[in-house]
């Protein structure tokens, strides 16, 4: 038995830090909603019991380092699985590129095993189980629109933005995550994005006011880190975006553009600059299972 499931990327289109935790995590506040870039994720059974992994990008780790894997494991020992699982992942997702593709896919292999194990769990109960893997993992189970608290685990689903065209640019480096929060200084932040006005935009389905509150507070720093990224984001506006923001710690950086004729200007003007551009939209409301 074999089932498919799409992993989706996630943009953030707010992304705030309210304070340094005692556990050495964040509290953050963030407005994440995903697109229709996407991994697959294949899950074939196992009679064995063993888990297994295979993925179509080469340097993408296929043990317990991955995060889908780790879902495997972990969704196989809390309910004391016997069948095995064998996980092939196609990926479209840039890898380390803050579009949440490692928490995604393991999201996908989260609910493509309570089909195909028969364990009858909730998307709150797969949830749960993801919040052990990773900060975005919850969500990116859900899928849709939300607002994020805590350390991203505490979500509120939101209704759909309004409608547009989502152009992402990845530079061809890597961003360490941890490396770009160590570097950010929370008492510090002088300009914290407006939440509550994105919440409006979405609740309005209200894309200029969308593009108005668009803010991420860990921008700054991968900017100053890698200049590459900040002229990704100057190209994306001198060409004529509406909107244009980096997602999670970089260094992929998206424009939002309501006119098609708009999208083949931005996408030719980066392809230029360089390899890594996709062109999506929005997917809005929640998935759901999301199975192909």
């Amino acid at each position: 038995m074999r089932i498919s499931v799409k992993a989706p990327a996630k943009i953030n289109l707010t992304l705030d830090v309210l304070a340094k935790r005692p556990d050495g995590y964040h509290e953050v506040e963030m407005v994440m909603t995903t697109v229709d870039l996407a991994d697959r994720v294949d899950l074939t059974l196992r009679g064995d019991g063993e888990i297994t992994l295979d993925c179509s990008a080469s340097f993408v780790p296929d043990d317990i380092r991955n995060h889908a894997y780790k879902a495997a494991v972990l969704l196989k020992e809390r309910y004391h699985v016997r069948e095995g699982v064998h996980l092939y992942i196609d990926k479209q997702i840039p890898v380390a590129a803050g579009l949440a593709g490692g928490s995604s896919d393991a999201a996908a292999t989260l609910r493509g095993l309570n089909q195909l194990w028969n364990l009858g769990l909730s998307l709150d109960e797969l949830a749960a189980v993801g919040a052990e893997i990773g900060s975005d993992v919850p969500f990116c189970v859900y899928g849709g629109t939300a607002l994020a608290k805590g350390r991203g685990e505490q979500i509120t689903h939101l209704g759909p933005p309004a409608p547009c065209w989502v152009i992402l640019a990845k530079p061809p480096i890597g961003v360490s995550t941890a490396d770009v929060y160590g570097n950010l200084r929370v008492p510090e932040i002088a300009d914290h994005p407006q939440t509550g006005e994105m919440l409006m935009a979405i609740e309005d389905q209200d894309f200029s006011l969308m593009c108005q509150s668009l803010g991420n507070v860990l921008e700054n720093v991968t900017l100053a880190l890698h200049p590459q990224v900040r002229q990704i984001k100057e190209l994306m506006m001198a060409s004529g975006a509406d909107g244009v923001l980096m997602s999670g710690s970089g260094p992929t950086v998206f424009a939002l553009v309501q006119k098609e004729a708009k999208v083949h200007r931005i996408y030719n003007a980066l392809r230029g600059f360089v390899k890594d551009v996709f062109v999506a939209r929005m997917l809005g409301a929640q998935e759901g299972e999301m199975l192909a």
